[in-house]
């Protein structure tokens, strides 16, 4: 059954288009005047078909967009990946080191739930947005900005479709 999914998984691009890509994109430059921390987006319609077979999960595949995108790549270890993997219905939040001990894996889970909600309702633009807003809010409360701080944006706020 899996297998058929990614087979016929719906368009990424038809599900974020430019406008939503856009709106996601100001959502990240928004988020990260509050905060020091990087925030990257990137979507999948799906897993080649050996990956499936192969028994390969979202969080296995999140994982290699996080290194692939470089997000591990900020001075201050801050880096978070939100990684949706439409055929499998799944949402991986993946978080830099500076983030261990800070935020709990439910404060994780609860970004991905409000995420689900959203999506659905079919909204997937406002879904993503309402997401990066939570995550701007945790990453905030551990890496705040404070006044002096230049944003250096590290990593670009372009969503990726992959």
């Amino acid at each position: 059954m899996r297998i058929l999914r990614h087979l016929f998984a719906p368009s990424a691009r038809r599900m974020f288009p430019e406008a939503r890509l856009q709106r996601i994109t100001d959502a990240i430059k928004a988020g990260e005047l509050r905060h020091r921390g990087e925030i990257c987006f990137a979507v999948e319609a799906a897993l080649p078909a050996s990956a499936v077979l192969a028994g390969r999960q979202a969080r296995d595949r999140a994982g290699e967009v996080f290194s692939r995108l470089r997000v591990w790549d900020t001075e201050a270890n801050n880096g978070v990946l939100l990684y949706l993997l439409l055929a499998d219905h799944r949402i991986e939040i993946i978080a830099d080191r500076g983030f261990r001990d800070r935020v709990s894996a439910e404060q994780w889970r609860g970004v991905c739930k409000l995420i689900e909600e959203r999506l659905r309702a079919g909204d997937s633009g406002s879904a993503v947005v309402d997401g990066i807003e939570a995550l701007s809010t945790l990453v905030a409360e551990h890496f705040p900005r404070g006044p002096d701080d230049v944003d250096h944006n590290e990593l670009p706020d372009l969503p990726h479709v992959l």
